[in-house]
């Protein structure tokens, strides 16, 4: 088992930055891709980004290309999601997730192990 806990989360104003952190535990000794999901109100869970377990591939949605980036720390177990020139959009509940192995990055329904979430809000 691989337990993920989100944090960094809150409310910003448009144009602001948040770096969001997933903490794992657990059986942290495998090589696990991690992904970042969010989910806004009425809307299905998207794709955000993904980093390989040694961070030598990753993997970036479109609408947050140039303006979020992905990283981790192994030594630490801690993934990094940093965002940047935040907008309305981006406002969702933002999930970090875990699977052995680097393929279909973007499908939700390839990861094993989930977060609770953190809200993040953007106001104009």
């Amino acid at each position: 088992q691989v337990q993920l806990v989100e944090s960094g989360g809150g409310l910003v104003q448009a144009g602001d930055s948040l770096r969001l952190s997933c903490a794992t535990s657990g059986r942290t000794g495998n090589r696990y891709t991690m992904g970042w999901f969010r989910q806004a109100p009425g809307k299905e869970r998207e794709f955000v980004a993904a980093i390989s377990w040694n961070g030598g591939d990753t993997d970036l949605a479109d609408s947050v290309k140039g303006r979020f980036t992905i990283s981790r720390e192994n030594v630490n177990d801690i993934v990094h999601l940093q965002m940047n020139n935040l907008e309305r959009t981006d406002t969702a509940v933002y999930y970090c997730s875990a699977k052995l192995g680097w393929y279909e990055p973007k499908t939700a329904g390839t990861y094993t192990y989930w977060g609770p979430g953190t809200q993040v809000t953007v106001s104009s």
